[in-house]
This record gives C-alpha cells, structure tokens and sequence, in this order.
C-alpha cells in the first residue's frame, strides 16, 4: 500500500509529457506578442532581424513627438472615461441581475452580453449611423459611450460571478440595524465583490485603450487614439515607432492587470476579517 502512494514511471513521463505540451501551447501563443518588443529597441529604420544596433530612438519618436502624444493622450482620456461608466453600470446591473426575483433574467443577460458576441464592425457602423442621426458622431463623449456599451459585458460577468458567493442575508443585516441601502453597499458588499470589480475595470479598461475599428468609424482627425494612430502608420508609412507604441501598450496593460490582481489579493483578506 506504500508502494502505490509514489507515482510509477509512465505516469511520471505521462506528467512530463503533459508539462512540455503545456510550454510549448504556452510559447506558441506568447511569442507573437513579445516579437515587438526587441524591434522596438532597433536602431535601424527597418523591421530587420538580427538588429542592426540597440537603441531608444523610436520611443522618444513616441514620447516626443505631437502626434504620438496627442494620441495617446486621447487614448487614456477615453479609456479613463468608458472605464469608470462601465464599471458602475456594469456593476449595478450585475447586482439587480443576481437577485432571484429580477424579471425575464434568462432574456435580459443574453441581451446585455451581446456586445461581445456582434462582431466589433457591426456594432461600429451602428453606432455611426446612430450618432450621425443625434450629433455624436466625432465627439469624445460618443466615443467614451460607444466603448462602455463594449466594456460593460466584462464587468457583469466578472462582478457577476462574485456575487455568486455573496450572502444577501448580509444586506438584511445591516437593514435591520438601521444602515441605509448605500451604506450597507459601501461598508459590506462592495468590499465582498471588490475584486470582481476590479477585474472588470481592468479589462474594461484594456477593451477601451486596444480598440481601433468604433473609434475609425467615430473619431476625427484631432480624436485619433494610440491603436489608431498604429493603425494609420501601417497603412501611410511603415515605421519602427508602431513597434515602441505597441511595447508601451502591452507594459501598460501587464502593470493595470498586476495592480488589480494585487487590489484583489488585500481585498480578499479585508472580506475574510470582515466575515471573522
């Protein structure tokens, strides 16, 4: 019987077996992402591999110049703008969602996912033509809505998903001492579901920041985010910069996703003293 606690040979080379393919699928989807970063440290003027010498050169093209700085300007502002509707319209329909008694709940949450099922340039030329109609059409505020109407299925989900756990009785609770809806909100579910909450701003965020085809669709000649300024460049002329912009792109979306998972973390530990 001690003899069975240790793992025979085919099942360690079974578990190797496992482990490589898991590296190699892991690498294979990767990669691709990386190939910019080392070009963006290209000294020449083309996308050439090997290198022809290391160099800042196309980040400061980036950082300095007007047009790269406009659009990234623009892209944070927009990003800012549609993450904060998202997740506080995301999060009160995910909360009115998990109630049992919602009505038509098996027809509502299709409809309100449905953003991320209609393909990105369906969505786009509606919401042209929609705009054109009302005057929000190369607005910043038409485009900061039409990226919350695309970021908020990420935030009913995962705010979803956390109030899976939540114990309502909890809310009953603080009713029941005198607390006001808000306060019970403020001081007991959200620091419960904080890390659904988190998890969706950081995508809804990412989902604003990387989107190009709304904003082509939307967006004037003084509106041009950092994806469509890429864009743009493909198209006008191939330059190294779009490399630069695209490192800069992915260490910002990587630093956002490690804060939250870390505001997750010490919220998860707030939420266990606060059930103690």
């Amino acid at each position: 019987m001690l003899l069975s606690q240790y793992p025979t040979t085919g099942e360690r080379l079974r578990a190797a077996a496992l482990w490589f393919w898991c590296i190699l699928v892991l690498v294979f989807l990767v990669v691709p992402i990386f190939v910019p970063v080392p070009l963006s440290f290209n000294s020449g003027s083309f996308f050439t591999f090997p290198l022809a010498g290391l160099s800042t050169r196309w980040y400061e093209v980036v950082l300095g110049t007007p047009r790269w700085r406009a659009a990234i300007g623009n892209s944070l502002l927009i990003g800012f703008g549609a993450t904060i509707l998202a997740t506080i319209l995301g999060t009160l329909t995910a909360i009115g969602l998990s109630d049992p008694k919602f009505p038509a709940r098996r027809y509502v949450v299709p409809l309100l996912i449905s953003p991320l099922i209609v393909p990105v340039v369906v969505t786009a030329v509606g919401t042209y033509l929609f705009y054109a109609r009302i005057g929000l059409a190369n607005t910043y505020a038409g485009i900061i809505l039409a990226h919350t109407v695309l970021a908020s299925p990420f935030v009913v989900v995962t705010v979803g998903a956390s109030l899976t756990g939540f114990d309502r009785n909890l809310m009953r609770a603080t009713s029941i001492l005198g607390a006001r809806p808000l306060t019970g909100f403020f001081r007991v579910m959200l620091p419960l579901i904080l890390p659904g909450v988190l998890s969706g701003a950081a995508f809804a965020f990412v989902t604003s920041f990387d989107e190009v085809v709304v904003v082509q669709f939307l967006a004037n000649a003084d509106q041009r985010t950092l994806p469509l300024e890429m864009f743009t460049g493909l198209r006008e002329q191939l330059s190294p910069a779009i490399t630069a912009a695209a490192t800069l792109m992915m260490a910002l979306s990587i630093f956002l996703l490690i804060v939250a998972n870390l505001l997750a973390r010490r919220s998860r530990r707030d939420a266990g003293v606060l059930a103690e």
